[in-house]
């Protein structure tokens, strides 16, 4: 009798579980109201209020393409509103080539980053870049959808 009693609390304890879960989702409280709760001038605002940290790059090349201007216009925008904040532009190489070539090759991008920003307005002294080559992927995989993620400036705030 006992062990059906605990049963069926514990069946009505998960579907209580459930159904408060699908209210969570439905009205916007609990897990799903996180937005409401980043830190303004953080790397989470960034991403929210810019769309992205990150911009790609073509193969073999630091030029910015233009589809990614204005992801780096909305960056400059929202540096503008956090003065405060200072950022490094990191530069990203996909895993083909030498090692020195993709450092050469990351800075470049980084700078290529750090240029658009400071031509949006945002003052060079509050940007720093660094290159990390091909040491650093954010995808896994030698085919062109991981090395097209691979090809990267992403800016993160300090």
């Amino acid at each position: 009798m006992n062990t059906r009693l605990l049963g069926a609390f514990a069946a009505i304890a998960l579907l209580a579980a459930c159904e408060s879960s699908k209210d969570s989702a439905a009205t916007g409280t609990g897990a799903a109201t996180t937005g409401s709760t980043i830190r303004p001038g953080s790397q989470e605002d960034l991403i929210a209020q810019a769309g992205s940290d990150r911009v790609f790059f073509d193969y073999d090349s630091s030029a910015i393409r233009e589809d990614q201007r204005p992801t780096l216009q909305r960056q400059a925008g929202w540096l503008g509103g956090n003065p405060a904040v200072t950022v490094t532009v990191e530069g990203h190489t996909d895993e083909r080539g030498t090692r020195e070539y993709n450092l050469a090759l990351g800075q470049r991008r980084a700078n290529a980053a750090r240029d658009a920003l400071v031509v949006g307005g945002v003052a060079g002294g509050r940007i720093s870049t660094i290159s990390y080559g091909k040491d650093r992927p954010a995808a896994l995989g030698s085919n062109e959808d991981a090395w097209a993620q691979n090809r990267r400036a992403v800016t993160v705030v300090r």
